[in-house]
């Protein structure tokens, strides 16, 4: 199932139970994220969510990717629109 936030876009896998990062932002990537990670992201940014210099995340564990206030935010909420896919 392809899903499509503001911030991630990529698919569902329910066979496998895992999602497949696509793009984060305008950046393309291709990353699996299981549900145990999902959570720990989403509990960390839930954390940091009010900071206002916002986060920087890194894709391929080397480029750096500043993310706003608002868009921690929106991030927040496409990580809630993905969670109840996961079993």
């Amino acid at each position: 199932m392809h899903i499509e936030g503001n911030i991630i876009a990529g698919e569902f896998d329910p066979e496998r139970n895992e999602f497949s990062l696509q793009r984060v932002k305008h950046f393309y990537t291709e990353s699996t994220i299981k549900e145990t990670q999902l959570e720990s992201l989403y509990q960390y940014l839930k954390k940091h969510e009010n900071e206002q210099d916002g986060q920087i995340i890194t894709l391929y564990d080397q480029m750096p990717l500043r993310l706003t206030q608002s868009e921690v935010k929106q991030l927040i909420m496409d990580l809630q629109r993905i969670y109840p896919f996961y079993h």
